[in-house]
């Protein structure tokens, strides 16, 4: 037992002797300098498909004959966009509310509203489902908002101008200082920005001026979308 006990602290010994010091934590050598870009890049996409939101506001002397009235009116909507091929996963109930009416030239009455929020994925179908709803007894409209199904693609070749033009900064220091870059320490995705994907429509019609002999243009120009990124360069002597 004491023979083991004098020998522990030399077997310690030797074995910290064996490890050398450790390195630079942020990754770089003796010989390295380290330099620190922040960079974006930006895409411009084509929205593929839209989102609206379609509802009915019933006025009636009763909750009874209010809802009930809704009831029917939104019913109608939903088979109208069913018609258009809008699937039952894309149309999603956003509200539904039941009041009693206590201002103005309906004051005493009720009023009910029930409002859809609507998924198109064909774009080219936008107007018309919207058309279709209007036609069918919606009488509140909001949007549409036009969007890239899948953004994350949409934000690939985003990122890929950003590292060139983060590798063109570190390039551009190297060069100044008489080195080169000699390697990619670490990569960091500091966010995305999601540029304007929106062409607002808000509408409040009655049942009269509802019904419409076209279809509304929408018009799918550009969503642009920003990420940003910071990358960490190895310059290293030439």
């Amino acid at each position: 037992m004491r023979a083991f006990a004098l020998a522990l602290p030399a077997c310690l010994a030797i074995a910290g002797c064996g490890h050398p010091p450790p390195g630079d934590p942020r990754g770089v050598d003796r010989d390295e300098v380290l330099v620190q870009v922040s960079a974006s890049g930006r895409s411009d996409t084509r929205p593929d498909e839209a989102g609206f939101v379609a509802g009915v506001s019933t006025i009636a002397p009763t909750a009874a004959a209010a809802s009930a009235g809704n009831n029917q009116a939104i019913n109608r909507v939903v088979v109208a966009l069913r018609g258009l091929g809008i699937r039952p996963e894309d149309v999603q109930t956003q509200s539904i509310t039941l009041g009693r009416i206590d201002y103005g030239p309906n004051r005493g009455r009720f009023e009910a509203n029930n409002r859809l929020a609507v998924r198109v994925r064909d774009l080219a179908k936008a107007g018309q489902a919207i058309a279709a709803a209007t036609e069918a007894g919606a009488n509140i409209l909001s949007g549409p908002n036009l969007r890239v199904a899948d953004p994350e693609a949409a934000s690939r070749s985003a990122y890929a101008l950003a590292y060139r033009a983060a590798r063109g900064r570190a390039e551009a220091y190297a060069e100044a200082a008489g080195l080169r870059v000699a390697r990619v320490l670490a990569i960091r995705d500091a966010g995305t920005d999601q540029g304007p994907d929106q062409l607002a429509m808000e509408a409040s019609m009655d049942m009269a001026a509802a019904q419409v002999s076209a279809p509304p243009p929408v018009m799918p120009g550009q969503n642009s979308s920003e990420v940003r990124i910071r990358v960490d360069f190895a310059l290293a002597p030439r």
